[in-house]
Order: structure tokens, then C-alpha cells, then sequence
């Protein structure tokens, strides 16, 4: 799986700055704790793969020192950049193929119930397929896999809308692309959702 990258969105824990609409109920620090804990959860659960797959932490909110005292320094962690969600994950598949892999999957930090089997699901769908989406129940995705860059699925999408997924699907679709869809799981985003913890 050499040629298979594994690329991880996430945001750094300061409080007051990451999940803000949990802030109502956990607080600004518990937010940040909650958004810390998800994100090294998550490289946790996929320890199991992580050797054979090419692993970038795509972060924001942070610098890069702060990142490597977090995740530590033997980890390839890299700036988002700026621009919106579409231009972020849109630049992070370009870099990736430049890189030369030759299939990339984007997770992001905050879907507890992401894991191996989704991540491994999903590299063997784009043998197949030229998308693979992982659709979340707020209407929004926690997985896309792409085996080239595929810029129109990134723009004029309403970023942080429950018509994300939908939208983009549809784009896919106009574009003639083969879509694989992965099972729906819940992200971490309001209060109403942490009873999914």
C-alpha cells in the first residue's frame, strides 16, 4: 500500500478556537479537550495501518510547533492553509498526487466511530471506483477518497450545511464519476451529537 496516502483534518485544541458549538455545553476549555482527545483517539485506532500507509496531519489553529509538542516531531504534519474547506481539502489531494500517490483518503478528526475497517474500505473501493465518500448523518461527510484530483467536487459546495454530502455526490455524478459510498456514521459537531461519545 505504498502508493495509498492516509490524510488527517484536524484543528488545534486552543480553547475558545475548535469546536465552538460544543461550547455551550462542554465549556471553551472542554471543547478543545474533546477535540484533542478525538483527534489522538483516532491515530490510536488506526495505529494497525499506519505503517503501510503514507500518514499527513493537515492542521489549522496551531503552528507548527505547537502541533509537533502535541502529535510529537516523527509525525509529517502540514498547514491547511488558507481559503475555505473546499480550497483546503482540494489543495491537500493536489499535493498528495504531486507527492505520487496514487490513492488518497481525507478523514477528519472528529467521527468516533472511524476506524481501520472504513479507512481500509475505502482504499479498496478506489481500485474501482474514482470517489469514495463516507457520508455522515448531519448531512456533511468524514471520509473522501479520490485516485486523482477531482477539483470540481470541492467547489460551490455550502461548507458546514447539511447538503454537503448531497451536493458533492451529485457533482460526482454530472462529472461522470463512479461513486462508492461507505456505511454513514455520526461526526462530533453540537451538543445534541455527544451522546454519540
Amino acid at each position: 500500500m505504498t502508493d495509498c496516502g492516509l490524510l488527517l483534518f484536524t484543528r488545534f485544541p486552543a480553547p475558545g478556537h475548535t469546536k465552538t458549538r460544543l461550547i455551550p455545553a462542554l465549556g471553551a476549555a472542554g471543547a478543545a479537550n474533546l477535540q484533542r482527545q478525538m483527534t489522538e483517539s483516532l491515530i490510536d485506532r488506526l495505529g494497525g495501518v499506519l505503517a503501510a500507509l503514507s500518514l499527513q496531519v493537515y492542521f489549522t489553529g496551531g503552528t507548527l510547533g505547537q502541533m509537533q509538542d502535541w502529535l510529537g516531531h516523527e509525525r509529517s504534519l502540514l498547514p491547511q492553509g488558507e481559503g475555505d474547506l473546499g480550497e483546503r481539502l482540494r489543495r491537500a489531494f493536489q499535493q498528495g498526487f504531486a507527492s505520487g500517490l496514487q490513492h488518497v483518503v481525507v478523514v477528519g478528526s472528529d467521527c468516533p466511530l472511524l476506524g481501520v475497517p472504513q479507512v481500509m474500505a475505502a482504499f479498496a473501493k478506489l481500485r474501482t471506483h474514482d470517489v469514495v465518500i463516507g457520508p455522515a448523518t448531519d448531512g456533511g461527510y468524514y471520509l473522501m477518497g479520490l485516485s486523482s484530483l477531482r477539483a470540481p467536487l470541492f467547489e460551490q459546495i455550502p461548507w458546514g450545511s447539511d447538503r454537503v454530502f448531497e451536493m458533492t455526490r451529485a457533482i460526482a455524478l454530472q462529472h461522470n464519476l463512479s461513486v462508492a459510498l461507505l456505511e454513514t456514521l455520526s461526526d462530533i459537531d453540537r451538543p445534541e451529537d455527544l451522546a454519540q461519545l
